[in-house]
C-alpha cells in the first residue's frame, strides 16, 4: 500500500496542533516543535501519538532528532515505505 506525503503531513499536523492546542496553520514544515511551545513531556506525547496514528516504532535516539515537522514527515514517510 503506498502512502502519499501529503497524506502523512495531514496526520502529523493533527496531531501536533491538537497535542499543542496550536492552530493548524500555525504549523508548517519548518515550525520546529521548540517554536510551537513543546517541552520534552509534549514531545514524548506526540512521538507516542505518531506511532499509535502510523503503526510504527520511533526509537528514543531518532525521535530526539526530530525537531521540525518536515523532519518527522520524512521520517514517518520513510519507515512506512518499509
Amino acid at each position: 500500500m503506498a502512502f502519499e506525503k501529503t497524506d502523512t503531513f495531514e496526520k502529523v499536523v493533527d496531531i501536533v496542533s491538537q497535542k499543542l492546542n496550536v492552530d493548524k496553520d500555525a504549523v508548517i514544515k519548518s515550525t520546529s516543535f521548540e517554536e510551537l511551545g513543546a517541552d520534552s513531556l509534549d514531545m514524548v506525547e506526540i512521538v507516542m501519538k505518531l506511532e499509535e496514528q502510523f503503526g510504527i516504532e520511533i526509537n528514543d535516539e531518532d525521535a530526539e532528532k526530530l525537531s521540525n515537522l518536515q523532519e518527522v514527515v520524512t521520517y514517518i514517510h520513510g519507515l512506512r515505505k518499509k
